[in-house]
């Protein structure tokens, strides 16, 4: 694809696209911002951009006819619906995400991993695997870097390791990993995607350019995956949790298997790990499947494995007072990454959960309570909806809260010596943080004030 010279319209001026439009810069593309909020303070914007950026244009709302004729491509920021009014301007215009953008100067391997929760732990770990078998190593995506501030170091030695997003898979046309991962899929984003068929076709885009010679890793406990292993075009890798596989990486107890060419060998026992819950534990063989496709020995891997702490926000240890101990998990904004939540814990637990409405359903996650759960401790926009759930399947040890500093004081006070406080809302943080990492950040900090 040929961008010299090529008027580039970048979508959102958040952090993705301020890196597409830096990055469009260096290609010798000529971008400007377009953001449907009319009422942004322009000049504030460009006090914030870094300096190749300030001469920018920046547009916003609908663009007048003489200025979207001129247009060449669209950018979309991955927060961006497709369907709004601001992108339906742009009909018949070629539009790729900044995933996409950067993949078209892509010069290494790229190993990708998506699903529905696990994907930050995942992708943290398969970058410091590969960072032991590659020396030059990239680890990018909806994790928080841009794949665009270092696609352009890649070579053809070199991997990249990108954690994608639903959002972000929406807008690639030639995104090709060599390995591709779907951890799971379950309800999630509905408000953006609408239905389950739509987000199941976005997660499962990450396979569309792949061919018999790359590998897709996915889930065998998991409905949707396992039956996307009948079209999907690359050569299928299962893990599981519950099933002796003859093929693929699984737990039998409490060891890891890898079963290859009709020979079962013992990895690893799931105590050498720091990391806890289920939720890890498939995660660190979806990260040993996809390792082994690269090319990467037990022997390399399972050092760095043995190693490897959570990641800040998923089940993350933040302390203990009074033999009461603490967890952070905000970074379970949806129901079913705050089972997972719920099942790593091994004492009578309090929780804190409500937060922004995102459509979806809660009954899994009241269920999965099984005696665990002592005191539910409600915040946020959902809070009524979760109480009327919970009531109904007879959980009613619910307090509300108005503010999360309030939820954490209830919590102090009800807790006793042998429990845990669990921080694993089932909902977004918006409404009352920024991001979820705003909202553990705080957690952690009220736990070390203790």
């Amino acid at each position: 694809m040929e961008f010299q010279e090529k008027n580039v319209c970048v979508v959102g001026c958040g952090k993705s696209g301020i890196s597409a439009a830096q990055f469009l810069i260096k290609v010798g593309a000529k971008p400007f911002f377009l953001d449907g909020n009319e009422e942004l303070d322009v000049a504030a914007l460009k006090e914030k951009l870094p300096e190749e950026c300030k001469d920018l244009e920046v547009c916003l709302g609908q663009l007048p006819k003489e200025k979207l004729d001129l247009v060449d491509m669209v950018v979309p920021s991955p927060g961006v619906p497709l369907d709004i009014p601001l992108m339906q301007q742009f009909e018949g215009k070629p539009v790729l995400g900044e995933i996409e953008l950067a993949y078209q100067f892509e010069k290494g391997s790229v190993v990708a991993i998506t699903g529905t929760n696990g994907k930050t732990t995942t992708t943290t770990l398969m970058g410091e695997i590969m960072k032991a078998a590659f020396p030059k190593t990239f680890v990018v995506g909806n994790i928080g870097i841009p794949y665009t501030e270092h696609v352009l170091d890649s070579d053809k030695d070199s991997v990249t390791v990108g954690e994608i997003s639903s959002f972000q898979l929406e807008t690639i046309l030639d995104f090709h990993p060599r390995v591709s991962a779907i951890l799971n899929i379950t309800p999630d984003h509905l408000n953006r995607h609408h239905t389950m068929e739509n987000y199941i076709a976005a997660k499962i885009a990450i396979t569309k350019n792949q061919t018999k010679d790359d590998t897709c890793v996915l889930n065998y406990e998991d409905a949707y995956t396992r039956k996307l292993a009948e079209s999907c075009p690359a050569k299928v890798v299962f893990f599981s949790s519950k099933t002796k596989l003859k093929e693929g990486v699984y737990l039998d107890g409490e060891d890891i298997y890898v079963a290859q060419n009709g020979t079962s060998t013992k990895a690893m026992n799931i105590h050498e790990m720091n990391l806890v819950g289920t939720c890890n534990v498939e995660n660190v063989m979806a990260a040993i499947a996809m390792s082994l496709a690269m090319g990467v020995s037990l022997q390399v891997m399972l050092p760095v494995i043995r190693d490897f702490k959570a990641v800040p926000h998923r089940i993350e240890y933040a302390g203990t007072v009074n033999d009461v101990l603490y967890y952070n998990d905000s970074k379970a904004t949806n129901p079913d990454a705050a089972i997972q939540g719920i099942r790593a814990m091994s004492r009578p637990t309090i929780l804190i959960g409500g937060g922004y409405d995102k459509q979806n359903s809660y009954d899994e996650w009241i269920e999965a309570f099984d005696g665990k759960v002592k005191l539910l401790v409600l915040i946020g926009q959902t809070r009524d909806a979760i109480a009327k759930c919970a009531r109904e399947h007879g959980f009613d040890k619910i307090v509300m809260a108005d503010t999360f500093e309030e939820a954490f004081q209830i919590c102090v006070k009800e807790a006793v010596p042998g429990d845990a406080v669990l921080l694993s809302p089932a909902c977004a943080s918006w409404g009352m943080f920024p991001n979820y990492e705003v909202r553990g950040d705080m957690f952690k900090e009220m736990v070390a004030a203790l």
